[in-house]
């Protein structure tokens, strides 16, 4: 609830500290005392439009602050709080904070909750859940039917949950469907490309490190077409008959005949030996690498068309050729998701149906709740509509189902308060009704219907009571009482029957006093106590002057309560 109100520089207020407590407040005061000021400099904190005409005169700075307590911060407030990277500890007030600074540059203004800068939208959306401000210019609230779905499904206690949650696993299965149907569709576009691909990489069947052996082999092949001559005319040095191999072995079979007549010669002998053994090993090795190196023409006419095959497609598929494996691995997955695609969405179609069907049971659960809440909603409100001198007038929840194109979370259907004020007229929402009171009066006997299903911390009624009095007035003081019961309510009213009902009184009263600048109008508000309360209630009763007969009929009216 609000519990304090700060102003200074307000436009005829200096410096207020208000005190508030819960159930109903009552303001009155003389016209033209400044009761909207409190509503203005209240909007400002609230994140209305700063003006240069709520700057009080001669001043360069204003601020107004509201705190707000409460035994339990309500979840709304939390979330949006914490999405804002504001914390607020169990128990903590919550204050909002609006300064306003006036310069040769214009009117600049700065925004805080708990002493932290914020945006002035941030005060805007808190606003909402913090006060319901109901007048003459109301705009927000129940008047908005944004909120009346929200308003009747609480009243309904309906499952609206199960059904977001039912919303949410369709909305989930028709997305993997969509997906899926987008993948099989490019697929399907691409089938016969995919085909053609994998008839050519089939054909050429690559073999993985395939490029490196056919390259290597290349290299050996024409390596040994290369060195052909070289080595075609060492074998004829190597096996000739007169080779030097040749001349070698000779040469040894001689020595080997005297080798025995003298060491030397033995010596000699050995190392003769010695050399044509390596002279045949060098002939070994020779004809080895004229095996490795000899070449088939055809064989390296192969491996070159072969080599140029598989660059060719690996330049068509913009990979490396070693990857053309892989490349048709991955073709044949395509095109066994375009085999296999109808099964997959089979199944994907069946789930969709599915969870569309489960949606739709709970969505038309959910509005058979709305209608059957929706007529006990009627029925109560037109109980109220009578003792609030609106007995001409007609009030209608409308429940409408919307086409399958804007179902959504909530259910399939929108929900808006209707009102028709005089007899034979047509209905029409609340913002249409002409008379500031009449609206008032609407929404307090909405929000006694309601038992104040889902409203703000602070509810605010601004001159509910314009333009009636007696047994209305009284009806209209026993429901804003009976609607305080639970919370906070704040009323500004002429009205002594419904100042009666208040459970804390306020006084607003303007004097003007000469000051060293000339005459000075201020604006002050002041918690009235038992016997002020009484005076306030008989001048609203008699007028200017005060008679004792008004001050026995206040009697009445404050031990009436």
């Amino acid at each position: 609830m609000l519990t304090r109100l700060s102003i200074r520089n307000i436009v005829l207020i200096e410096a207020l500290d208000l005190e508030f407590s819960g159930g109903l407040g009552v303001l009155t005061g003389e016209t033209g005392a400044g009761k909207s000021i409190l509503l203005d400099a209240l909007g400002l904190v609230l994140g209305n439009r700063a003006e240069a005409i709520l700057m009080r005169a001669g001043e360069d700075r204003a601020s107004v602050t509201a705190s707000f307590e409460f035994a339990r911060l309500p979840d709304p407030i939390a979330h949006l709080l914490a999405d804002a990277g504001i914390e607020i500890e169990p128990g903590e007030p919550l204050i909002l904070r609006r300064q306003l600074k006036a310069s040769g540059e214009g009117l600049g203004s700065k925004a805080t909750i708990n002493d932290q800068s914020v945006g002035v939208a941030l005060l805007r959306d808190l606003a909402a859940m913090l006060v319901e401000i109901h007048g003459q210019h109301d705009d927000r609230g129940l008047v908005n039917p944004s909120g009346h779905r929200a308003l009747l499904d609480r009243f309904a206690g309906a499952d609206v949950a199960g059904v977001s949650a039912a919303w949410r696993r369709w909305q989930a299965a028709n997305e993997a469907l969509t997906a899926a149907r987008e993948r099989v569709a490019v697929a399907r576009e691409d089938r016969v490309l995919v085909l053609a691909h994998l008839e050519e990489l089939a054909a050429l069947a690559p073999q993985d490190d395939e490029e490196l052996g056919l390259a290597t082999s290349r290299s050996d092949m024409q390596k040994g077409e290369r060195l052909s001559g070289d080595l075609e005319d060492l074998r004829h040095l190597w096996s000739g008959s007169d080779s030097a191999l040749a001349s070698l072995r000779s040469a040894a079979r001689r020595l080997d005949r005297i080798a025995s007549e003298h060491p030397l010669l033995a010596e000699a002998l050995a190392a003769l030996d010695r050399a044509v053994i390596e002279a045949s090993e060098a002939e070994d090795l020779i004809e080895k690498a004229v095996g490795a190196l000899s070449h088939d023409p055809m064989e390296l006419d192969r491996i070159e068309t072969r080599l140029f095959d598989l660059r060719a497609a690996a330049r068509k598929h913009r990979c490396e050729v070693g990857d053309l494996p892989e490349v048709a691995r991955g073709l044949r997955a395509r095109l066994d998701l375009i085999e296999g695609g109808e099964e997959e969405l089979a199944g994907l179609e069946v789930a969709a149906a599915s969870a569309g069907r489960a949606y739709r049971a709970c969505a038309e659960s959910l509005h058979a709740a709305r209608l059957a809440a929706a007529a006990r909603l009627d029925k109560a409100v037109a109980a109220e509509l009578d003792p609030l001198k609106l007995g001409d007038a007609r009030f209608r929840t409308a429940v409408s189902e919307l086409p399958p194109e804007r179902w959504g979370a909530g259910g399939m259907d929108s929900s808006e308060f209707l009102i028709a004020t005089n007899p034979g007229a047509d209905f029409a929402p609340l913002a249409k009704i002409a008379s500031g009171g009449e609206l008032s009066r609407f929404i307090l006997a909405l929000k006694v219907a309601l038992a104040e299903e889902g409203g703000a911390a602070v509810l605010i009624f601004d001159e509910i009571d314009r333009g009636v009095g007696g047994a209305v007035a009284s009806a209209i003081g026993e429901r804003l009482a009976r609607l305080a019961s639970g919370g906070q309510v704040v009323v500004v009213t002429h009205s002594p029957q419904v100042a009666a009902r208040g459970a804390s009184h306020y006084l607003i009263a303007k004097t003007s006093a000469d000051d060293s600048g000339g005459l000075v109008t201020r604006t002050s508000v002041v918690l009235l106590g038992d016997g002020e309360r009484r005076q306030e209630i008989a001048r609203m009763l008699s007028g200017a002057e005060v008679t004792d007969e008004a001050r026995a009929q206040a009697d009445r009216l404050l031990e009436g309560v």
